[in-house]
């Protein structure tokens, strides 16, 4: 059993830049030289066989970024509508997996091996794995298919965190910082961990 992977890359990134001009998802991280996006799909790809990229329309560069690196990549026409668009769009199109892996774009500080440990996790049975670092829950998140009809039912922007409320979560405690750190603003790009 292989779970797949899910790349949600298809937000606006307002906290970033509210003109809009700027994808923060295309800046240059300071310590890796890659791109914000294409660090997370590495490490994403690194760690599943399979990895499903989520963009919103008119997102080409990141689209085309993505595919070169090896991520399938769907549009989510409804994108601006919120998270839940996005991971339905991926579910939809994944429906027959064993389980996902829902990573955020703009975290590409996740390592590898945290990625495998929740995809493991549940291999061995368990129906939700979640990180947690000195304290702290974080992303990504493992589904197994029994959660498949509450994923597909997300919409707006509602993400999965009604379902981890709701529903027992396997915590995997991880030594992984990256677990609890995004890209929210410009200041977030330097390559020094909290």
């Amino acid at each position: 059993m292989a779970l797949t992977g899910i790349l949600l890359a298809a937000g606006r990134g307002k906290r970033f830049d509210p003109s809009g001009v700027q994808n923060k998802l295309l800046q240059t991280l300071g310590d890796a030289g890659d791109v914000v996006v294409a660090a997370s799909a590495k490490n994403m790809l690194a760690a599943l066989p399979r990895v499903l990229a989520v963009v919103r329309p008119g997102d080409d560069k990141v689209a085309a970024l993505l595919g070169a690196l090896g991520c399938e990549v769907r549009v989510c026409a409804d994108a601006d509508l919120g998270m839940g668009e996005s991971l339905t769009t991926a579910i939809e199109h994944t429906k027959g997996a064993e389980g996902w892996v829902i990573a955020l774009g703009d975290m590409p500080y996740v390592l590898p091996e945290t990625i495998r440990a929740l995809a493991a996790t549940v291999e061995r049975g368990a129906r939700i794995a979640a990180p947690v670092y000195e304290g702290r829950r974080g992303n990504p998140v493992a589904f197994s298919s029994f959660h498949l009809p509450l994923l597909l039912a997300l919409s707006g922007d509602q993400g999965a965190r009604a379902i981890l409320k709701s529903h027992a979560v396997s915590e995997l405690v991880v030594d992984d910082a990256g677990v609890v750190r995004d890209i929210d603003m410009p200041g977030d790009l330097r390559g020094d961990l909290p």
